[in-house]
């Protein structure tokens, strides 16, 4: 049985690891995805381990707050835009314990720092990735991974959304998928392009399965854990010889090429699964040109696709 809460509204004695133990409980019950958890609680370790867990709230304050920030700051090789993304889950934690009148009001402010630009791929390495393999010469991973680059360059779609796509979430008839595991837990249906279509029909010639399997699996039919699909794709990024391997870099150069090809941004705010348009607008203020409307046109997969479909398939030994 979970132990109850008994902390008072104000307690003085509250103390910042019992603080931050209402706050994940609160979360939990109010259905928080696992990884907004578990980011909380990543953000929350260092800050324990700079106060100690005895620390009360009532003694937290801005210049106790500012010291921990350029605590941050000296330790490691920590970039500012991840210290700023540290700060927002401590931010958060904090306003809660001035919710609950445990801590004093103060704001916490981030750092400044000039945003870098997102890396993308050139328009020369989409066209190594998106490069069909020869199926009579390759195995089922690195076909495999040819279709997740594929899906990831037509959709933008986050790494916890493909981990969890089934195969009876893509209409092929209806050039549909449908997105259930999203980050602000919406389901909703997405386009698929004319290319993906293609490609998909071919990957589930391959794949079979029941409807309830997962699209993209392991060898043995499982589902993908994190870093197993990360590594998979840079397995496959470097074997097309592409060094970049992170897989955000899909997602942005999704983003990248949509607005330079003149898709409109509350249809870019849809794909990319963004509750609002203040990251979409950053995506412009980097890549804006004039906007037009054709989906396979602002696509990046359907723009570079048509340059290589016509080429040498790549052969690929079996493992």
């Amino acid at each position: 049985m979970a132990k109850k809460i008994t902390m008072a509204m104000g307690d003085k004695n509250t103390t910042i690891s019992q603080g931050f133990e209402l706050f994940i409980r609160v979360k939990k019950m109010s259905n928080l995805a696992e990884d907004s958890i578990y980011y909380y609680e990543r953000c929350y370790k260092p800050f324990q381990e700079f106060f100690g867990e005895d620390f009360l709230c009532e003694n937290l304050n801005t210049d106790n707050i500012l010291e921990y920030i350029e605590h941050l700051k000296c330790s490691g090789d920590r970039k500012s835009i991840t210290i700023n993304t540290h700060i927002r889950g401590i931010r958060a934690i904090l306003y809660y314990f001035m919710e609950r009148k445990y801590t004093e009001h103060f704001k916490i402010q981030q750092i400044r720092f000039q945003k870098p630009i997102k890396e993308t791929f050139t328009d020369e390495e989409i066209d190594k990735l998106i490069e069909k393999p020869d199926i009579n010469n390759c195995s089922f991973a690195q076909f495999r991974n040819w279709a997740i680059a594929c899906y990831m360059f037509a959709t933008g779609n986050r790494l916890s959304t493909i981990q969890n796509l089934k195969l009876s979430d893509i209409n092929i008839e209806n050039m549909e998928i449908t997105l259930r595991h999203t980050k602000n837990k919406k389901t909703y249906i997405i386009p698929m392009s004319s290319s993906l279509r293609e490609v998909l029909k071919e990957y589930l010639l391959v794949r079979g399965g029941t409807s309830e399997d997962y699209l993209f699996c392991t060898v043995h039919g499982n589902k993908f854990s994190n870093d197993g699909l990360g590594d998979a794709i840079e397995d496959y990024n470097n074997s097309r010889g592409v060094l970049k391997t992170g897989l955000h870099i899909y997602r942005h150069t999704f983003a990248k090429n949509w607005i330079r090809q003149g898709g409109d941004i509350f249809r870019l705010q849809k794909m990319l699964g963004h509750s609002s348009l203040e990251m979409v607008k950053q995506y412009v203020n980097m890549f804006s040109e004039d906007l037009k409307e054709n989906f396979d046109k602002v696509n990046t997969l359907d723009k570079h696709r048509a340059n290589v479909v016509q080429q040498k398939v790549l052969k690929m030994k079996r493992k």
